[in-house]
């Protein structure tokens, strides 16, 4: 586990102290700082379902994969299609 001296070092303080052990760092310590960061987005909250439950990056990508499957397999509706629908609403 990983202990500041100061818990009140603000973002720039954190960014530079972080960016010296980057300058420092070996091959071994990049890639686990790299793996780190590539995980880290990979969980980040980046939408929101209509029932405001969060979308992490990770099942947003899969969702756009299966989006495009679908309409590779040609399951859609068109915009004529649903203007004709929505008639009968």
């Amino acid at each position: 586990m990983i202990y500041l001296k100061d818990n009140k070092m603000g973002a720039l303080e954190l960014r530079d102290s972080v960016l010296k052990y980057i300058n420092d760092a070996d091959d071994r310590m990049l890639k686990v700082v790299k793996a780190f960061i590539e995980n880290y987005q990979e969980e980040e909250i980046v939408a929101f379902e209509i029932d405001n439950s969060p979308i992490s990056r990770e099942t947003y990508k899969a969702s756009l994969v299966e989006a495009e499957a679908e309409i590779k397999r040609g399951e859609y509706t068109t915009q004529e299609d649903l203007e004709k629908e929505s008639q009968n609403w």
